[in-house]
């Protein structure tokens, strides 16, 4: 009798909560569903939104008849929705803005099934190639078409606690490659509190963070891809740099430590001076003062150190474009709209102040905000020195692998990192071969997987 009451409860307790279910779900597919009116604008990041609204009124007050309704998109929503939409046609804005994590999976497949408008013709024959950073359309070029305008370049320097540096009276003007930040940092590594640990660290760095190091990798004209799509990141050249990074993470001389870079902890640990340097994108500073004011005036930046003598004093990380879906109705519209979002010096002006990004725009570099002291950074020219750095920011790849790549490229980083521990190799050349070697089985791996898609890749 017990046992079939509590069946008697439990199916009357499951049909109520179904029956609330079901009239949940009718009431939410009954109300209606609403979209910006006009001309349909994607975009995926909450602080462009926020820049794009006055702008995107503005416009449409002096252009009814182009009138466009912007809606932001989270990440994940609108790769799903962009990518249903360009394979099987279901409806995508006209214009859309997305990262560089999510722009090269449309380009999967045929070159004449991306999804988003070919705009090579229109770039050279308006001659806005030449107008913009070259090396930031790297990432949405696919087999030598272009499908984006790029939106920020993105160059990284290093970032260092100024106060605690010249406190020691250490000369950062001396130092040109990693061997040298190293070498001359290493005096405040002392352990002057008797913990058994070093005072400080040198570098903010962790073989989790696939972004900066892959980054890292880029500096060095490290390759994911070679020119012609296909896998190159198992190269001595890659092999050579993740042995080094290792070097840095684990063992007797370990330089490296990982403070969280958008944790309240990890902010508290940078203000503690955990670390002396930081590897900082221009978007990561932007995002520091706001989140982390108490650094102001105790960091300064300067170029990052080279790998060997001579070489890239930068490296790259981020990346925005604006495209055009290919079936929009309103192509022409589009077009005049992404030009004016991207080369406005108003917004280019905007975009430093409240989030220091430099503009693609290399006219739009003379603009007086990039000469402005920054006090942030004790007072440093910043934004000039971003824009020297510009020109030489490493390409990024554009293939839809891109980012499996990466994660590839961590994990071996990892798997590295524990066999030095476990073998007690801490030779940067003695680490070279398993590198190779595991970078090998890793891109074999991912090859497989490659291999096993349908749509992948062709001229």
């Amino acid at each position: 009798m017990r046992e079939k009451l509590s069946r008697t409860v439990f199916s009357f307790g499951a049909l109520v909560i179904l029956a609330i279910a079901v009239v949940t779900s009718v009431i939410v597919a009954l109300i209606p569903a609403k979209d910006p009116e006009g001309i349909p604008f994607w975009v995926m990041s909450t602080q462009i939104h926020r820049a794009y609204v006055p702008v995107i009124a503005e416009w449409n007050r002096k252009h009814p008849e182009k009138r466009f309704g912007m809606q932001l998109i989270t990440d994940r929503a609108f790769e799903r929705r962009m990518l249903s939409g360009f394979l099987a046609g279901t409806p995508v804005a006209d214009l859309l803005e997305l990262n560089d994590g999510t722009a090269p999976k449309a380009f999967l497949g045929p070159i004449d099934q991306v999804g988003f408008l070919d705009l090579t013709d229109r770039i050279h024959a308006e001659g806005l190639y030449e107008q913009f950073n070259e090396p930031s359309f790297s990432a949405f070029t696919s087999r030598g078409r272009i499908f984006g305008l790029p939106r920020s370049v993105h160059p990284v320097l290093l970032a260092y606690r100024a106060d605690l540096v010249e406190a020691a009276g250490i000369d950062v003007s001396q130092i040109e490659t990693w061997d040298d930040y190293f070498r001359i940092m290493r005096p405040l590594m002392a352990d002057h509190d008797g913990n058994g640990r070093p005072d400080h660290y040198l570098l903010n760095l962790s073989e989790n963070d696939t972004g900066l190091i892959i980054s890292l990798l880029f500096q060095n004209d490290g390759l994911l891809f070679d020119e012609n799509d296909a896998l190159a990141f198992a190269s001595p050249r890659n092999a050579h740099a993740l042995a080094t990074i290792v070097t840095w993470l684990t063992g007797p001389a370990q330089a490296a430590i990982d403070v969280p870079l958008f944790t309240a902890a990890g902010h508290r640990q940078r203000l503690e001076g955990i670390v002396i340097g930081m590897i900082l994108p221009d978007w990561m500073l932007g995002s520091w003062k706001v989140e982390n004011p108490q650094l102001a005036g105790k960091i300064k930046l300067m170029p990052l150190p080279a790998w060997e003598r001579g070489g890239r004093r930068t490296t790259i990380n981020g990346g925005t474009m604006i495209g055009i879906n290919k079936r929009a109705e309103h192509i022409e519209q589009a077009w005049e709209l992404a030009k004016h979002l991207y080369m406005s010096a108003e917004l280019a002006e905007q975009s430093f102040r409240e989030n220091s990004l430099i503009t693609t725009v290399k006219a739009l570099w003379s603009l007086p905000i990039y000469d402005e002291p920054e006090p942030y950074c004790g007072g440093q020219i910043v934004g000039r020195m971003y824009i020297d750095q510009a020109p030489h920011v490493p390409r990024k790849p554009s293939s839809p692998y891109a980012g499996l790549a990466s994660e590839y490229v961590r994990n071996v980083t990892m798997a590295l990192r524990a066999y030095a521990e476990r073998t007690e190799t801490y030779d940067v050349a003695a680490l070279e071969t398993e590198a190779l070697r595991l970078l090998s089985e890793a891109q074999a791996a991912l090859q497989k997987q490659i291999a096993r898609n349908l749509f992948s890749q062709t001229p």
